[in-house]
């Protein structure tokens, strides 16, 4: 999610000092988030995916905005709640149903590199479809050099494992979850980010756990082995309590392009925990085309566009 205001109202000081609270923030969205692509691998070959994604936005949706409500923070109007339901489906259903049922047939490290193409659909959006950005070359060449790192990941051949279908869900996916990023903007929403996001990860966890009972997941009682169990556990504290406050409190204190960074360093960490913790096929073309998307994506969030954050 993108949440440029709160940098406009970053503290600045003169003086640079190490802070060891700014370390552990980007470990958090560094490698705590990228860490999540291969937990959710885990979870989703051992329990059902729609099940497990709502289980992990409801619960820790649920926890992170009763603790802001507690600590004071005003419950959403009528009007908000409608706006954080549609930010919710875009961000929360569509997108991680997508992510959590393909990652059942696509290695980690693959899923990652597809995800990192988030700001190159975003800007996509913003540019020629909602006409919030003017149109500049530079992110055009940018836009074009990640979507030739996702064809040259894409194309078949004899050595593949995964199926180009899941490949294109994800990608979809992706898109809604830029769709919301942008109608964010639009949309009337809590001053309080971190209740706008817990009730968001909250009702989009309601729903996709709807969506599992329909689609008769739940129609007996998923069994949860321990592993998997682990692994949905960190995606709950780890993945988004933790990931999340640290994103929010970063936000607070630094720009938003470098904060933005971590969208190239997570693919990163993903493929090399899929390597060599979870033994995935790493090969000269997978290592390309992640060049190409991490390239991309590196050129768009330095691009002037991204100054406005």
């Amino acid at each position: 999610m993108e949440i440029s205001e709160v940098s406009r109202s970053a503290p600045r000081t003169g003086r640079r000092r190490l802070d060891v609270r700014l370390l552990l923030a980007f470990f958090a969205i560094y490698f705590l988030w990228g860490a999540t692509f291969l937990a959710i691998r885990i979870a989703v070959l051992e329990i059902p995916p729609f099940f497990t994604a709502g289980l992990r936005f409801f619960i820790a949706g649920a926890l992170l905005y009763s603790f802001m409500r507690l600590r004071g923070q005003p419950a959403p109007s009528a009007i908000q709640w409608r706006g954080i339901a549609i930010i919710g489906v875009c961000m929360f259903v569509v997108t991680y149903g997508a992510l959590f049922w393909a990652e059942q047939y696509v290695p980690s490290g693959i899923t990652s590199v597809i995800e990192a193409t988030l700001p190159l659909l975003t800007m996509t959006l913003e540019v020629f479809v909602f006409r919030q950005q003017p149109f500049r070359w530079r992110m055009l060449a940018s836009v074009a050099l990640g979507f030739c790192g996702i064809t040259l990941l894409l194309l078949k051949n004899g050595d593949q494992a995964f199926g180009v279908f899941p490949c294109l869900v994800i990608l979809a996916g992706g898109t809604a979850w830029s769709l919301g990023a942008v109608l964010t903007r639009s949309m009337p929403l809590p001053k309080s980010l971190p209740l706008t996001a817990g009730a968001e990860m909250m009702l989009g966890g309601a729903m996709l756990l709807a969506l599992s009972q329909a689609t008769g997941e739940l129609h007996t009682f998923p069994h949860i082995p321990l592993r998997a169990g682990l692994a949905l556990l960190y995606l709950i504290v780890g993945g988004s309590l933790l990931g999340f406050t640290a994103y929010v409190w970063l936000l607070a204190r630094m720009p938003a392009t470098r904060v933005a960074s971590h969208a190239y360093v997570n693919p990163l960490v993903a493929v090399a925990l899929g390597y060599f913790v979870a033994g995935e096929v790493l090969t000269v073309r997978t290592i390309l085309a992640s060049a190409l998307v991490v390239a991309s994506v590196f050129l768009i969030l330095k691009s002037p566009a991204e100054a406005r954050a």
